[in-house]
């Protein structure tokens, strides 16, 4: 059986946050718009299609971090949804090291929390590249500034300004993308699945050229022959600047921001154009370093179905139809229904039964799994 999609159009991330940043409902809405979801489930009424665990719709938080897959033009996007909660800290840990890159929620109300912070430094520490959202744009006491001069203060981070916000609270209509120098606005009768491309407002193209300029100096830093250009008076194309925008956040010397209010359904497309344009496929991270069976030498796989086999079961949950469920990152190499793996944990051999694909809280029964799965 052939590869359906290849490898360079996966994005394996994972949306991580502080408790009530909006995560969930973020993610909601990417799976809506990527149409894996037919109907918007709401934290607040309890059926999230993330939050899927009886504990967790009762209490409207993410307990274990659930793996969905969706689509987006022409992209496979594994989205692990991390916990945001400071209870569950070792699972958003060990979710990271399943990730190839990460979007970080944050609540324009209010700001960067201590447990953003934390998931922050964990995600420095795995060297996962990632982009920003600041969330609640439509909520009382939303400052898009102010989310910015945090990231900048408590993270340490360096932020690349994408998007700025047209209206805020009750007023906020749409975003003004700075690489496409237009404006977006979302229709309110559609569930935001339609928005509107137009050109800039006149009294916000003072503040407009400012960032622009400050995106455009930052991002041609990554490639010469723009960086040439650019000081020669010829601004990059749309192209070109994604080049440098992508290159600098998989070496982590920015972050994008982008920004929106996932519970208006406004901003959640651009964000899932910014994970495909920018976040790393599973072939533009490192190799994954291990060791042989009889640990004496140190291997590293790259992320190919030619190589050998290996693979990270990195959780381990009961469900009530199927039993027993190991949710696995396969590196390299294939995995078919029926063959047998060595357990290096357990040293031995163990059959693999069925295999399910995950979509959130259905699953899909598949033969085989390949490098990036």
């Amino acid at each position: 059986m052939a590869r359906k999609h290849p490898l360079s159009t996966y994005r394996n991330i994972g949306i991580m946050a502080h408790i009530d940043a909006g995560k969930t409902t973020t993610t909601e809405r990417i799976l809506y718009y990527t149409g894996k979801s037919y109907k918007i489930g709401e934290v607040h009424d309890g059926n999230a299609t993330m939050d899927w665990m009886e504990q967790e719709q009762e209490r409207g938080i993410t307990i274990t971090s659930a793996a969905t897959t969706c689509e987006w033009n022409d992209h496979l996007i594994n989205i692990i949804d991390t916990p945001g909660h400071v209870d569950f800290t070792i699972e958003v840990e060990r979710s990271l090291r399943v990730l190839d890159g990460a979007v970080a929620v944050f609540d324009s109300v209010a700001g960067v929390e201590p447990q953003s912070e934390t998931v922050w430094r964990q995600a420095d520490k795995y060297e996962v590249p990632r982009i920003c959202f600041v969330n609640k744009m439509d909520r009382t006491g939303a400052d898009f500034y102010r989310c910015v001069d945090m990231i900048v203060d408590r993270l340490g981070a360096v932020p690349l300004v994408l998007q700025l916000p047209i209206g805020s609270e009750s007023e906020f209509a749409g975003v003004i993308d700075l690489v496409k120098m237009k404006a977006i606005t979302w229709k309110n009768e559609d569930l935001g699945a339609e928005f509107v491309y137009s050109d800039i407002p006149e009294d916000r193209m003072e503040e407009v050229a400012k960032y622009r300029e400050n995106l455009i100096e930052t991002a041609v830093e990554m490639d010469d022959v723009a960086m040439e250009a650019y000081l020669e008076g010829t601004e990059p194309d749309e192209a070109t600047l994604k080049k440098c925008i992508r290159a600098g956040t998989l070496m982590a010397k920015f972050v994008p921001i982008t920004l929106g209010s996932a519970f208006k359904n406004k901003g959640v497309q651009p964000l899932l154009d910014a994970v495909v344009d920018f976040l790393p496929s599973p072939i533009e991270v490192e190799a994954i370093q291990g060791v042989s069976m009889d640990g004496e030498t140190e291997i590293e796989r790259v992320s190919s179905d030619d190589e050998p086999f290996a693979a990270l079961a990195f959780k381990i949950m009961n469900d009530p139809f199927v039993g027993s469920l190991t949710f696995v990152r396969i590196y390299s190499g294939v995995l078919d229904a029926g063959s047998y793996l060595q357990n290096t944990v357990k040293n031995k051999r163990e059959r693999v039964g069925r295999m399910l694909m995950m979509h959130s809280n259905s699953r899909e029964d598949i033969k085989e799994a390949r490098a990036g799965d």
